[in-house]
């Protein structure tokens, strides 16, 4: 596809990890990531690319990073690529927008949820077993906002599915002390996000976090409040009739749910007209939160 950047190869330089979306590439003491167009869902990189999708999921989160500074310390150093490696300067027109420079950490292998709203995977195990992340709830519909933020995580994998655990199970992987940090920072970030979403038309339903280690003090790394790794829902819509339209993937999960597709196979393209509206529902997430 015109314009989409599939995969990122620089010659001599170690590609450390290559995911769903982002290349990380080795510097000794930091990290080169870069995101790409690439989509994925139901833990399937799906065939088609999403054009500019990685410069705005990396445009939100430098966004994110500066605003929540003040919260907690974040990996983020710098996105100028005039600023790079002298390895990487042959290649500042495809990393420029789409890639930062950040500190290398130790990562806390726990996905770290907040959910201020019932949805998705926690709709899912509440209408299951009517408990949502190790708390019993009663009486909730898709899309109610809970009481207070939930915080619920879950085991980080790198090829399947995350699996939602309670915050007991999470202190048998993680020191309990780094636990309760990571719980009170996730929710902190979440409200203050969700408050200032709110503002500017988009209710922030849920939202994960990554964290990791360097010299003793927890960062907050990798991305954080892009429509990837969040629920983004159009406040006035929500308000007015309950209607959970997605600033995010959710769109694209959506129409696949429409398909004839089972899921345990390779996922089919997506069609022009849903590639656009993608792109559309990606950019406005932008264009109300990050200007």
């Amino acid at each position: 596809m015109d314009n989409a950047i599939e995969s990122i190869d620089i010659p001599g330089l170690k590609k450390l990890k290559s995911g769903k979306v982002r290349e990380v590439f080795d510097l000794g003491d930091q990290l080169l990531i870069c995101a790409t167009d690439r989509i994925s869902a139901f833990d399937y990189i799906l065939p088609t690319l999403i054009p500019k999708k990685g410069e705005i999921l990396t445009q939100l989160s430098i966004f994110w990073f500066a605003a929540t500074n003040h919260i907690i310390e974040n990996h983020f150093i710098t996105d100028d690529v005039n600023a790079y490696p002298a390895a990487v300067q042959d290649y500042k027109d495809i990393l420029r927008g789409r890639s930062m420079l950040v500190k290398k950490a130790e990562l806390i292998e726990i996905e770290c949820v907040a959910r201020g709203y019932i949805a998705g995977s926690a709709w899912n195990e509440y209408e299951k077993t009517g408990i949502v992340g190790g708390v019993a709830c009663s009486n909730l519909k898709k899309g109610d906002k809970f009481p207070t933020p939930l915080f619920t995580p879950a085991t980080k994998s790198f090829s399947g599915h995350d699996i939602n655990i309670s915050f007991e199970e999470m202190k048998k992987t993680v020191p309990a002390k780094d636990a309760e940090y990571i719980k009170s920072k996730t929710i902190e970030l979440y409200n203050y996000a969700h408050d200032y979403a709110l503002e500017r038309g988009i209710v922030i339903a849920d939202t994960k976090f990554e964290f990791g280690r360097l010299n003793d003090k927890m960062l907050l790394i990798d991305e954080i409040f892009t429509p990837d790794s969040s629920r983004f829902w159009d406040k006035e819509l929500y308000d007015k009739e309950r209607s959970l339209i997605a600033f995010d993937k959710q769109f694209v999960r959506d129409y696949l749910l429409s398909t004839d597709w089972n899921r345990n196979s390779e996922p089919p393209e997506l069609p022009p007209d849903i590639v656009e509206k993608t792109v559309e529902r990606y950019r406005e997430a932008l264009k109300r939160l990050a200007r």
